[in-house]
């Protein structure tokens, strides 16, 4: 499961073998009896549901289950059909790139934060005190929602388009947290209290070392399902949800920060 959270391209792919399995069965079993064609389409029905629901329950986003769902349909719809339209694959095109731009460019899937998670985060802001906290990559910005009021202010950064834009209204509407359409990399984590990421393994290295350069001792850098390579977290919190997410809880020390060490080495000079 681990694997596949991690590398959710295996996940979709073995859900899509599953399903095809059952396209192949249900497809055996049926030809006799309604004929080649409708066989052929009732095992793709089948398959999109199979492969749908073997994507959710390895773990992966709802958007992996949607895709789960559509590859096949697609791959059939092209196959069958000999000529097709140009425009639904620019419409198509479009909206991935609205939604799931970053995910090229930062190597960062689209994950959404549950509601165990917001809550366990909550939580640990009632726990440490903590009054300002920021979502690196707020997807829809639930976390956010969630967390702002009561004295805290809760913000999220995010920059695909389309959910920037929806997150960013649902803000607005029920005045809860504010959602910036900026790149994590530029985003100044001086003042925060508690960081929360759920982005890949990938970036992790380089958000640590942002973070320990940039925010104040007694700080919490908080990472949802994927640990800083080679260091260890101060604590570890796994959910009682059904995917058994853990948070990797990361306090910046005195001695670790290399903000103050720069501070220092200043000084000298």
């Amino acid at each position: 499961m681990t694997a596949f959270r991690t590398y959710p391209i295996l996940g979709a792919a073995a859900a899509q073998l599953l399903g095809f399995a059952a396209l192949v069965l249900v497809r055996i079993g049926l030809e006799a009896q309604i004929g080649a064609e409708a066989a052929f389409w009732s095992g793709l029905a089948t398959q999109c549901g199979v492969a749908a629901l073997a994507t959710r329950l390895l773990g992966l986003p709802v958007w992996w289950v949607l895709i789960g769902a559509a590859f096949p349909l697609a791959l059939a719809a092209g196959l069958y059909f000999e000529t097709l339209p140009a425009w639904p694959f620019g419409i198509a095109f479009v909206l991935i790139y609205l939604f799931f731009s970053n995910t090229a460019r930062d190597r960062v899937p689209l994950y959404l934060s549950n509601r165990k998670t917001a809550q366990a985060l909550l939580d640990l802001m009632r726990q440490r005190g903590a009054r300002r906290f920021i979502d690196l990559g707020s997807g829809m910005g639930g976390v956010v929602r969630v967390l702002d009021g009561e004295g805290r202010v809760a913000r999220g950064v995010e920059t695909a388009p389309m959910v920037w834009l929806m997150s960013a209204l649902m803000s607005r509407l029920t005045g809860r947290g504010q959602i910036l359409r900026q790149d994590i990399w530029s985003t100044d984590l001086a003042g925060e209290d508690l960081v929360y990421a759920f982005l890949s393994t990938e970036p992790m290295p380089a958000l640590y070392k942002k973070a320990s350069a940039e925010m104040k001792p007694g700080s919490l850098l908080v990472s949802n399902s994927f640990p800083v390579p080679s260091i260890d977290a101060d604590e570890v919190w796994e959910l009682s949800d059904r995917r058994k997410t853990k948070l990797y809880l990361y306090e910046i020390k005195e001695t670790t920060s290399e903000r103050e060490k720069l501070l220092k080495r200043k000084k000298k000079q």
